[in-house]
């Protein structure tokens, strides 16, 4: 009986050890990269605006900001890099966005699907991101503010040999640095 108590005891001190709150991990550096979590603190982190997503919608600046606010994906046809409509007024509106905030610096990826061999797709996707930098400078911003770098096929969006995974990998994505 005695030994049947003693477990008990256990097993509870143990469950009640478990139910403390965590403590606020709410924006974490991983790789270099900085997640805020939609529970991060109204403040400051090393001069990036963070708060509640769901009550103030994203941080000024962020690549969040230029996710929802403006979209950060130009789609490009098979074997092609020349920008469609909607890729150039994808880019009008990142020109825009990027000159409203002038300390900014972005990466633009250039990215093909997954037919093709790997040194074409790399060439490929470097076509991709040079000629959505081009057309940024050519808006206004400052080309030195803008580099490019071309993972061709080696980082899909979407998995699958299909017509519609092969659309969606193929593109260019602008990232906040």
């Amino acid at each position: 009986m005695l030994t049947r108590f003693l477990s008990i005891f256990a097993v509870l001190v143990l469950v009640s050890g478990c139910s403390t709150t965590p403590e606020d991990t709410s924006s974490v550096i991983t790789d270099g990269e900085m997640t805020v979590s939609d529970k991060a603190p109204m403040g400051s982190l090393d001069g990036i605006e963070t708060h509640d997503v769901d009550t103030y919608g994203p941080g000024s600046g962020t690549q969040q900001d230029l996710v929802v606010n403006v979209g950060d994906r130009v789609f490009f046809d098979y074997d092609q890099h020349e920008l469609r409509a909607e890729g150039r007024s994808t880019i009008e509106r990142q020109a825009e966005w990027l000159m409203s905030y002038p300390n900014l610096q972005v990466v633009v990826e250039g990215h093909a699907d997954e037919r093709g061999t790997r040194e074409y797709n790399l060439a490929l996707g470097e076509r991709r991101a040079t000629a959505v930098r081009n057309y940024m400078a050519a808006l206004g911003v400052d080309a030195s503010r803008i580099t490019t770098v071309s993972f061709g096929k080696e980082r899909p969006a979407v998995l699958g040999a299909t017509p519609t995974a092969w659309a969606q990998n193929r593109r260019s994505v602008t990232v906040v640095e």
